[in-house]
């Protein structure tokens, strides 16, 4: 059922871009009116026009100033930097989002973003970001440049309602995996939804369309302090290789994804965002994957549906998602990977306090997961009981330093370690700067 669906699906998303092409290439070029959204929080500052003559110069006339595509084009980032081996109880626990976490961690530089982004066309929007510290699977060496996002936006409208996105972005599939960490309060993402897709990202094309007032209350929430996710769309569909960023495609099944969600302004001032979102497509375990030859790998189902329930803060806010669905798991009784379920969530609150033109937010969170962890050793059984509770203080816009204290228990399973239960506590700090 899933099968002839998707090809549905695919069939008509693939017209959809050949008439978004047709409409682009023969509508006229119409004024913009209004700027893409973009997925963080800090706005590019004005650019100067370049070549303008001076104001006291009156020997010759005026020209108009040319445009140049490097005039249009913004530059803005952030760095992480973290140390998580405060008042820690058990040095071997180990963190999949973390690699500094456990023995032998020691300072970090979690994230080292540039974002290159913004309208070289009245209908072409471009967005670039590489992080410079990555770290490849299974390299001793840290601090390598890869690429997170590289797509375009093709707006298929005038006002910029429907859009295509295509290249490598983030797959709306969970409030908190679409947030930026630039604007996440805790330092990790919940396990339940990110094992649907690590990283993120992939490689794909997405059709969004979101009203033109909708489109500004998202970048109002986006670019301010209320922890927005950015703008993916009141309505988002769209297909991607599935194998996730970074990672060429490994079998001739594209996925499917799909997402509602609406923000909601309240009498009161508060806005709540309730979304569902849902995706369906075969994960190939590679070998690469694998602990031995005697687990086999493969094409194996990976579909799941979530729920998202948002109350920004305001100074109150509030977060909590929750998934179901089946993927790849080992299985230890029988030493294979199998198609399994899973399930889990997360629930989150907050609270901002400004004083002196600074933000204080302290949080905590909760989350539980049980399933396989589909890109991992042998798609490893993992079972997550965790609560974090921290303080985030923002001094200015170009600065703000974390600490979380976390409580964890974590087993898994795999072809190489059939079973690793650890669990303990660890103080935890991030320093954080934006530009």
């Amino acid at each position: 059922m899933f099968s002839s669906i998707k090809q549905r699906v695919i069939f008509c998303a693939f017209n959809c871009s050949w008439l978004a092409a047709f409409v682009f290439l023969t509508s006229p070029v119409q004024a913009q009116t209004a700027n893409t959204v973009l997925q963080d929080t800090i706005k590019p500052p004005s650019r100067p026009l370049l070549n303008a003559p001076l104001s006291g110069d009156v020997s010759k006339p005026a020209t108009a100033t040319k445009s140049h595509w490097y005039d249009k084009i913004a530059l803005r980032g952030y760095v992480q930097i973290r140390y998580n081996r405060l008042l820690e109880s058990n040095p071997s626990l180990k963190s999949s989002h973390d690699a500094s976490i456990g023995a032998n961690g020691g300072f970090l530089i979690r994230r080292a973003r540039l974002v290159f982004s913004g309208n070289v066309h009245d209908r072409v929007f471009i967005y670039i970001q590489p992080d410079l510290a990555s770290t490849p699977s299974g390299s001793s060496t840290i601090h390598f440049a890869q690429i997170r996002d590289a797509y375009f936006d093709l707006a298929l409208d005038k006002k910029k309602e429907y859009r295509l996105r295509i290249g490598q972005s983030k797959i709306p599939y969970g409030f908190e995996n679409m947030q930026s960490s630039q604007n996440r309060v805790t330092l990790d993402r919940n396990d339940a939804l990110n094992t649907a897709v690590p990283n993120e990202r992939d490689l794909g094309m997405i059709f969004y369309w979101t009203p033109n007032k909708i489109r500004k209350r998202f970048s109002e929430l986006a670019n301010s302090s209320m922890k927005g996710s950015g703008d993916y769309g009141v309505f988002g569909l769209g297909i991607y290789n599935g194998q996730v960023a970074n990672r060429a495609e490994a079998n001739n099944n594209l996925h499917v994804v799909a997402r509602i969600s609406y923000p909601i302004a309240l009498p009161n001032g508060q806005i709540i965002e309730p979304g569902i979102q849902g995706y369906t497509g075969k994960y190939t375990v590679t070998t690469d994957q694998l602990s031995s030859a005697e687990v086999k790998g493969g094409n194996f189902n990976d579909q799941r549906v979530a729920g998202s329930f948002v109350l920004y803060p305001k100074p109150f806010g509030f977060q909590m998602e929750y998934n179901i669905g089946k993927g790849p798991q080992f299985n230890r009784e029988t030493n294979s990977i199998l198609v399994k379920s899973l399930k889990g969530g997360y629930a989150q609150a907050m609270y901002q306090i400004k004083f002196n033109h600074q933000n204080l937010t302290p949080f905590v969170k909760a989350q539980y997961f049980e399933g396989g962890r589909k890109v991992e050793l042998d798609a490893r059984f993992s079972k997550v009981y965790e609560t974090e509770f921290g303080l985030e203080w923002q001094p200015n816009a170009a600065f703000e330093l974390a600490t979380q204290y976390t409580i964890t228990d974590r087993t898994t399973k795999d072809g190489k370690t059939l079973y690793n239960r650890q669990f303990g506590n660890l103080l935890r700090v991030q320093a954080q700067f934006n530009f």
